[in-house]
């Protein structure tokens, strides 16, 4: 006799789905208990409650500190194409068992994927296991708001290195499709804005079931951000709402971003290296057909810094490579293990107007692939508005479309100022003048010394050809013309020759004319 012929068919549904529920090891308030035939029923604890917000954050802590010690022993080896669809699964009751320690926290289960691909991009980014269980495990989680339209929570780590965010299913199950590309993307370039992945759990507990991925924390909480956009370069709706704009600290966005900054003024270095970053980066996304992503910007005015606010407390070295904003732009995979700066943090320093500024970013959302359903999004969005304007749409658009807003509108690369320009021109231009005077006067004296020497030379030639008639007629010639000085004469006379050779324009001084000159040669 079957279970439906014995209890009928709701009793036998009821039984089955206890059955499931104990497989999943959810903790939904239901104990069971075996009748005299051997059957197993169900009955409802009247005592169950959901877990609190303490409790979770706890159970969180636990389960993952349990995988990461649990995965150190096992060997390290090259990471297989299996290994990104493994899922491992383990029961953690409050009381303990001979695999799992006794705990203060309602029972709950905990789901590790891909535990192998994982410890390989934490190495690949230089974090440490001990240093991961620290930052995690130690200290208790920070709860944050959520600024974006998802029913996220975020939780952040006291030391300000990660960040814990629950997903949805859909979205855990694309990133674990994901894991390969992903995989190959940063063997390639471990430099990039996209988010960096460390771990995916799934925790079961009293009912509820958080998916959680761990990831690098763009916003560094050390120092104030004073702004702060979501951004994805479409204008439909991307206006802060009212109760947004009236937090004290509200998240702008794209329409928000044109009213109060108009751009921001970079280095050409580093402009020219964040773009190239981002082209790259919005063409893997494009490869993986993700779309409406964003870009996390936070902006520091330097200016108005107030003193610095949950700094790291033991000083020690930054863990993660490649994690600050100016990381991710510039250098190659082959450069020192890098240290985050006390004073910027690695921001990237930027100017507005007179302000300088420090800005860091990020891409997040990654994970919304363009299916059917943002497919239909999208047509019925174009039908009451511009379908180029609307944020979703397919991949390639959205990506151009992303980078022009980047490369034009945000981001800017800084010119020279005009007065210190118009200065460098006129001292570029006092320098050529001085230099083409000198290469004048230069000339000019090469080329009375040519002329003298020429006349020098025919002279001499001259006076060896002539003999002493050269001697008797100049002479006659110097004593005739300068007559007037009776004791020049007398001097003259005694060197006439001497005269003519070494001062030959004194003779022309003397008021002889070009052809008398010349004749007389």
């Amino acid at each position: 006799m079957t279970l439906s012929q014995r209890h009928g068919p709701g009793r036998a549904r009821q039984t089955e789905k206890t059955g499931k529920n104990q497989e999943l090891g959810l903790s939904s308030g239901m104990s069971t208990s075996t009748d005299r035939r051997g059957n197993r029923t169900s009955r409802i604890n009247s005592d169950h409650k959901k877990p609190t917000a303490a409790a979770l954050k706890g159970a969180i802590q636990l389960g993952i500190g349990y995988a990461v010690g649990n995965l150190s022993s096992k060997p390290d080896r090259d990471v297989l194409m299996q290994d990104f669809s493994v899922v491992e699964s383990v029961f953690l009751p409050s009381v303990g068992s001979s695999l799992t320690p006794a705990h203060k926290f309602p029972d709950f289960r905990l789901k590790t994927y891909a535990p192998l691909a994982f410890r390989y991009f934490r190495e690949l980014f230089g974090i440490k296991p001990d240093d991961y269980l620290y930052s995690l495990c130690k200290e208790p989680l920070i709860e944050l708001s959520n600024p974006g339209a998802s029913s996220s929570w975020f939780y952040l780590t006291s030391d300000d290195e990660f960040i814990i965010k629950t997903v949805q299913h859909k979205e855990a199950e694309f990133l674990q499709k994901l894991l390969p590309g992903y995989y190959m993307n940063l063997n390639q370039n471990p430099r990039t804005l996209l988010p960096k992945f460390y771990g995916l759990y799934c925790i079961q507990c009293g009912g509820a079931t958080l998916r959680l991925v761990v990831m690098n924390n763009v916003l560094p909480r050390a120092l104030h951000m004073h702004y702060k956009y979501d951004l994805k370069g479409s204008s439909y709706k991307r206006r802060a709402s009212r109760k947004e704009s009236a937090k004290a600290s509200p998240t702008f966005k794209d329409l928000d971003f044109r009213d109060i900054h108009e751009g921001l003024h970079l280095q050409p270095d580093n402009y020219q290296a964040l773009m190239k970053t981002l082209q790259r980066d919005c063409r893997v996304l494009e490869s993986f057909k993700i779309m409406d992503y964003s870009l996390l910007l936070g902006i520091h005015v330097l200016e108005r810094r107030p003193p610095l606010r949950g700094a790291r407390p033991d000083s020690r070295k930054q863990k993660v490579l490649y994690s600050t904003a100016l990381e991710s732009i510039q250098g190659t995979v082959k450069d020192p293990e890098p240290v985050a700066d006390d004073d910027t943090l690695g921001g990237i320093p930027a100017k507005h107007k007179d302000e300088n500024l420090l800005i860091f970013l990020g891409i997040i959302d990654i994970l919304q692939s363009y299916r059917l359903i943002k497919k239909v999004e999208h047509s019925w969005k174009a039908l009451v508005h511009d379908g180029d304007t609307v944020s979703v749409h397919r991949p390639g658009f959205y990506a151009d479309r992303f980078l022009k807003f980047m490369g034009s509108t945000v981001f800017r690369k800084l010119q020279p100022l005009k007065g210190a320009s118009s200065k460098r021109k006129r001292s570029s231009l006092h320098t050529a003048n001085s230099a083409s005077h000198e290469v004048l006067s230069t000339l000019r004296d090469e080329k009375r010394s040519e002329k003298k020497a020429q006349s020098m030379e025919q002279l001499d030639s001259h006076f060896s050809s002539s003999g002493p008639q050269l001697d008797l007629v100049l002479r006659s010639t110097v004593t005739f013309q300068c007559r007037d000085d009776p004791e020049d004469s007398e001097e003259r006379r005694d060197s006439s020759s001497t005269i003519a050779l070494d001062e030959p324009l004194a003779s022309m001084s003397c008021s002889q004319s070009d052809q008398e000159l010349d004749v007389y040669l």
